[in-house]
């Protein structure tokens, strides 16, 4: 008999599909505070799995070439460049500069390298109190380098004010998949894992699974029109083998295991990233409550979704489909009953 959350709410998929002492379901927990973008993940997502290259194009506006999920692309390592005004730090060199005399013209016709006494840097009018300043402050010590990471020894108040965010994409292999649901074929299936598979020889490239995704993970291949996702490497998880992408991460930032453990464990870490100064920690994905009844891969970010580019509060797309098909029938009735007081009326 169905589950009463088939459609909708919490639930163990495997056995929802079918599978009879399914174990325990497995999935990614992505933790992008570790993340250092080396995409080693992409790299070993692809030799396993034989997914072609995307055409090693230069996009020219990140690091991050790769540019979004796609049918030839099943993990995407996306950099996210934020600047992030410090409140602590001001502005330096502004304003006219206050007290005695640091400096003459001549030293600074000297740090400028110009055998001409300007009394400022070249080009810039002798007289404005800024670029005096500037010149009179001498060279700034940086710091040698440490063992630790910037602000980790100094404090939260000395970090830059700009940061990379990183983070490994990947299909979530939701709890209630709406590619699958409404896949013709049958296609898409669901493993005794939990996860979700594309059997691309099946696979007709009618593109219902794209447009049902509420994440834009699932892409057709242009060169066949078939639908290709992330596998949670199906292949090596019958084996008893870890995914590539998790096996390849140098700095554990993809962690694969029973999906209970994973949530005990990322609720863990963030409460440690609170502990440590980072307020900002909250995990995405990992609610069974939530509009796809949770994800088989969940992450922990230091953004808002929007910042990564997911969806806010994703929603399965046939969460609808009981009201929907209720309300069809309802329409039908009542077409059907004017049908026959139509009939009743005129033969009357």
């Amino acid at each position: 008999m169905p589950d009463a959350n088939s459609l909708y709410g919490p639930l163990d998929p495997a056995p929802d599909a079918g599978w009879t002492q399914a174990p325990p379901r497995m999935g990614f927990f992505t933790d992008t505070s570790v993340c250092i973008g080396c995409k080693a993940c992409e790299v070993a997502c692809k030799e396993w799995n034989g997914v072609p290259d995307a055409g090693f194009d230069l996009l020219g506006m990140s690091y991050d070439n790769t540019g979004a999920l796609t049918a030839n692309s099943w993990r995407h390592v996306a950099f996210i460049e934020q600047p992030r005004p410090a409140g602590h730090r001001t502005p330096p060199f502004t304003g006219d500069p206050t007290g005695p005399t640091t400096s003459s013209p001549t030293s600074a016709a000297v740090g400028a390298g110009t055998a001409t006494d300007t009394g400022t840097s070249p080009g810039l009018p002798a007289g404005r109190g800024e670029p005096a300043a500037r010149m009179a402050a001498g060279p700034e010590f940086l710091g040698m380098p440490g063992a630790q990471p910037p602000g980790r020894g100094t404090g939260a108040e000395s970090r830059t004010d700009f940061r990379w965010l990183m983070m490994s994409d990947v299909c979530k292999h939701c709890t209630h998949a709406a590619c699958l649901d409404v896949c013709p074929t049958g296609s898409l299936f669901r493993t005794e894992f939990g996860t979700v598979v594309v059997q691309e020889d099946i696979c007709n490239g009618c593109g219902y699974c794209i447009s049902a995704c509420p994440y834009g993970v699932i892409d057709q291949r242009r060169d066949d029109g078939r639908a290709w996702k992330c596998t949670l490497c199906y292949d090596r998880l019958g084996a008893g083998m870890t995914p590539a992408c998790a096996q390849a991460c140098p700095t554990e930032s993809i962690q694969y295991g029973p999906l209970d453990e994973l949530r005990d464990r990322a609720a863990q870490r963030v409460a440690t990233l609170h502990e440590r100064g980072v307020p900002e920690a909250r995990l995405y994905g990992h609610d069974p409550t939530d509009g796809v009844g949770g994800d088989g891969a969940f992450f922990l970010l230091l953004d808002e979704p929007e910042v990564y580019g997911l969806p806010p509060d994703p929603v399965v797309t046939t969460r609808d489909l009981p009201k929907m098909w209720k309300r069809a029938g309802l329409a039908a009735l009542a077409m059907a009953a004017a049908t026959v007081a139509a009939f009743v009326g005129g033969s009357s």
